[in-house]
């Protein structure tokens, strides 16, 4: 069972993540100063940090800049009110995994948490780099390349071509797909994934996406 750290000084934003993370089955710990969130992060004891950016003691981003200087890869998703372009990239390449602002839905942060943490094996993930056949995505800086050639992906394409290539070879059904990189139901007869794995196939290439009739799609290797 994951534990996950939520550092956040806003009382009741806390009880809410921590009170949805438990009821999906995780084990929560809270704290509402920056210094003590470091030294729990820094513990090894967690396997994800929900993290807020104004924190007393020291800011969010002095967190990650300590945990990722001090060795530490647990995965970091940053939660905040601060919503503006250049703090998303302060923080992502401060180290942050991912990236919401407040207000937010908690079936959003909930699919994010469960991709963070999710690996075929059953172990979360540990590289910032992806690579399958010629395509490469940097996670960290969000830079999404096929072959030599850079593409720009949006941020819902990017959560879902990492979603594909993290289950490589593994056929996801659209209620996977919907779960984790849309985080909430859509109408069953939704056709929001099949237009973004078009987008996908028009960037990454036809093949690269195979459809299995009648279970879903499948990143080919």
């Amino acid at each position: 069972m994951a534990h996950i750290l939520i550092v956040e000084d806003e009382q009741r934003i806390a009880a809410f993540v921590s009170k949805g993370l438990r009821a999906d089955g995780y084990l929560t710990t809270s704290v509402a100063d920056g210094r003590d969130g470091l030294d729990h992060a820094l513990s090894g004891a967690f396997d994800l940090v929900v993290l807020d950016i104004g924190l007393p003691g020291i800011d969010g981003f002095e967190v990650l800049d300590q945990l990722r200087s001090q060795g530490s890869q647990v995965p970091v998703i940053v939660l905040t009110a601060r919503d503006s372009v250049g703090d998303t990239v302060s923080a992502l390449e401060g180290g942050a995994d991912d990236y919401m602002p407040k207000p937010f839905r908690f079936a959003e942060l909930l699919a994010r948490v469960r991709l963070r943490l999710r690996q075929p094996d059953g172990t979360r993930p540990r590289d910032d780099l992806l690579e399958c056949g010629g395509i490469r995505l940097d996670v960290r800086s969000r830079r999404a390349d096929v072959g030599e050639r850079q593409v720009e992906l949006s941020a819902r394409e990017f959560a879902l071509a990492e979603m594909f290539m993290v289950n490589a070879g593994q056929v996801l059904s659209r209620e996977q797909l919907l779960d984790h990189v849309w985080g909430m139901d859509f109408d069953p007869g939704s056709n929001v994934v099949d237009v973004y794995v078009g987008y996908l196939r028009k960037k990454f290439g036809a093949a690269t996406i195979a459809t299995v009739r009648g279970m879903g799609y499948r990143f080919n290797r």
